[in-house]
C-alpha cells in the first residue's frame, strides 16, 4: 500500500459549481456532475461522465477509445459515480465504472471497474482496502504448546459492525498434529446446511461482493490468509483471517467481501441456508437501502 501518495483529492461538495482548473482538458462532449474538482493537467474525454462530487487530481488521465472500439461499442466512455477520488497522475482505462465513493490512489492504472468504496492501487490497480473501514489483525497466538495459549483470546469478539463478532477457538497440539475445535449453535450461533470452499484464487481477485437476506455464514481459513471486510450499510471492518482457529460469523443482511488472497489460500464457508439466488442481494445501493429500511 502507497503510505505516502502525492495528492489525496479532497471530498467535494457535491452541491457546488463544479471547479475545472484552466490548465485542465476537459472534452466539451464529457458530462461534469455538480461539485466535480478537477485539477491541472487532467485530461477528460469525449463521453466520460463524472458524476457529483468527484474529484480528479492533477495529471489524472482518462484514456479515450479509438474509433474502432467506440464504432463497436466495445469500449465506451468511462464513468465516475458520486463521490469518487482520483489521485494524480492515475490513468482510467474506457469502459470503466468507478462506483459511489470509491477511492483511486495516485499513479494507479485502472483497467477493470471498482466497486463502491474501494481503494484501488498500483498498475494493473488492484484493491487494497475499503474506505472507512477499521482493521481487526490476527490476534491468534502460536500454538507451540498448550500453556503458551492465552485462554482470554479465545472466544467470540464483538466488531463495530452489527451482528458481526471475530472468534478464536482453543487449539489443543498434540505430537501427532494438533487439533481445533468449535460447536455450532453454541459458539457459532447457526446450524450450517451448507458447505463451500474457496481456492486458487489470484491475489488481485475479490470475491463475494454481495449480502444474503437470510442466510449466515461463517469464514474460516484453513490454509494461508485472506481478508474479510464486513460492511452493515454504516460501518465497515476488515479482519485478517490467518489461522485455523480464527472465524468471522456474518449475519444476514452483512456485505460481505474477501480479497487479499494469499497463493495458498483455502476458504471454508459454513452457511445457514442451501443455495437460493433469491437470497442474494449483488447490488451495494440496493444492499445499504434494505439495511436502512431494516432499521426503522
Amino acid at each position: 500500500m502507497n503510505s505516502s501518495p502525492t495528492f489525496v483529492p479532497p471530498i467535494a461538495d457535491a452541491d457546488a459549481e463544479p471547479h475545472v482548473d484552466s490548465r485542465a482538458v476537459v472534452s466539451a462532449q464529457a458530462t461534469i456532475g455538480r461539485g466535480c474538482r478537477i485539477a491541472s493537467g487532467a485530461v477528460i474525454g469525449a463521453g466520460v461522465v463524472l458524476g457529483p462530487g468527484v474529484s480528479v487530481g492533477p495529471n489524472v488521465v482518462f484514456v479515450e477509445s479509438d474509433d474502432a472500439a467506440a464504432s463497436t461499442g466495445a469500449a465506451l466512455p468511462s464513468h465516475a459515480e458520486r463521490g469518487v477520488r482520483i489521485g494524480a497522475n492515475a490513468t482510467i482505462l474506457p469502459g470503466l465504472t468507478l462506483a459511489t465513493e470509491c477511492w483511486v490512489r495516485p499513479g494507479a492504472v485502472v483497467t477493470r471497474s471498482v466497486p463502491p468504496k474501494a481503494i484501488v492501487d498500483g498498475n494493473p490497480a488492484a484493491i487494497v482496502g475499503y474506505v472507512g473501514t477499521e482493521t481487526n489483525a490476527s490476534t491468534t497466538p502460536a500454538p507451540v504448546d498448550q500453556r503458551s495459549i492465552d485462554r482470554r483470546s479465545v472466544g467470540a469478539q464483538a466488531t463495530p459492525v452489527r451482528g458481526v463478532t471475530v472468534h478464536t477457538f482453543p487449539v489443543v497440539p498434540d505430537l501427532r498434529g494438533s487439533l481445533t475445535v468449535g460447536e455450532f449453535t453454541r459458539e457459532i450461533p447457526f446450524a450450517p446446511l451448507r458447505y463451500f470452499m474457496v481456492f486458487g484464487v489470484p491475489n488481485r481477485e475479490v470475491r463475494g461482493e454481495h449480502a444474503h437476506r437470510a442466510c449466515h455464514q461463517f469464514l474460516i481459513c484453513v490454509r494461508g490468509n485472506c481478508a474479510v471486510m464486513a460492511d452493515d450499510g454504516e460501518r465497515r471492518i476488515e479482519v485478517v483471517l490467518d489461522a485455523p482457529n480464527r472465524g468471522i460469523y456474518l449475519p444476514p443482511m452483512t456485505w460481505g467481501v474477501q480479497y487479499k488472497y494469499s497463493a495458498d489460500a483455502l476458504l471454508l464457508v459454513f452457511a445457514s441456508h442451501p443455495y437460493d439466488s433469491a437470497d442474494y442481494v449483488r447490488d451495494y445501493a440496493s444492499f445499504v437501502a434494505l439495511a436502512h429500511r431494516a432499521d426503522r
